[in-house]
């Protein structure tokens, strides 16, 4: 058996797991996250490290992987690319999984893989586009919602307001135009989250998979951008009628982490090396 540990550092948060390996099976000993909100880095990193290792109760890891901007942490053991990590934790969630949808705080991104969680295509938006975590969240704030709202008034909405730009200040702007003119929150999210959906769908639709995507990264829990995504891939709204179905998970923001810890136990299997203990300095 192996103790692996995956740590992805994103733009807002980290996360990290700890997972056991043996016999061909894995499974998750423990989970962390935390905001990076205006903290250094490398703090959140050690205090996540930290937190997820103490919940798992190992003083010996076989590998630390790192994913995402994780590649200089220096007690890491060795580094994936973020789309291998997200494709091989979204095989982890769903067997299913033939592709994956990310969305992270500041870009999104879509990943066709094979069964085996190998990544053989990819498309990822701008940016500037207002297609983002960051963007969903700067919209919250001004409207006084929690993020853990966003999804639950999206659904409750009767009728989407548009958005019509996809530059995330021009966006934000018509949603202070949207404000001053009487529009509901409800409507407003759901024009939003339509909005989005719409960028995100054309980014599935490009890589050509088919079957089920898994949608990851932090706005995995937003329900009612699921909800509109799921509805712009209805086999009538794809123009060339591949079938694609998009699912969640409640582990979808640890894809990540799980992903690269995963990784690290192939690569320690067939590698070996000498394990972290809790002594080692960090």
């Amino acid at each position: 058996m192996s103790i692996t540990v995956g740590i992805d550092v994103g733009s807002a948060t980290v996360k990290a797991v700890v997972m056991s390996h043996a016999g061909g099976e894995a499974e998750i000993i423990a989970k962390s996250l935390h905001r990076i909100r205006k903290r250094e880095i490398s703090d959140v990193v050690s205090e996540t490290f930290a937190g997820v290792r103490k919940a798992a109760g190992v003083a010996s890891i076989d590998y630390i992987a790192t994913t995402g901007e994780g590649e200089d942490i220096p007690f890491a053991t060795g580094h994936f690319y973020g789309m291998t990590t997200h494709a091989r934790g979204a095989l982890f969630l769903d067997a299913r999984a033939r592709a994956v949808l990310d969305v992270g705080a500041l870009h999104a991104r879509a990943v066709q893989m094979d069964g085996n969680g190998r990544v053989l295509n990819y498309k990822m938006t701008s940016q500037c586009a207002s297609g983002s975590g960051q963007f969903l969240e700067n919209i919250s704030r001004y409207l006084g919602v929690t993020q853990s709202e966003i999804g639950p008034l999206s659904l409750a909405s009767r009728k989407a307001e548009k958005i019509s730009s996809i530059c995330a200040v021009l966006a934000e702007t018509d949603v202070i135009n949207m404000v001053s003119r009487g529009i509901s929150t409800e409507d407003i999210l759901r024009g939003i989250h339509e909005s989005m959906a719409g960028r995100f769908a054309q980014l599935l639709r490009a890589l050509g998979a088919s079957g089920t995507a898994v949608i990851t990264g932090g706005l995995a829990a937003d329900l009612g951008l699921v909800a509109a995504i799921s509805n712009e891939l209805k086999p009538t709204a794809i123009s060339k009628g591949v079938p694609l179905e998009l699912v969640t998970h409640p582990l979808g923001a640890y894809a990540g982490a799980i992903g690269a810890a995963i990784w690290g136990s192939i690569r320690h299997s067939k590698l070996g090396g000498t394990a972290w203990t809790a002594n080692a300095a960090t």
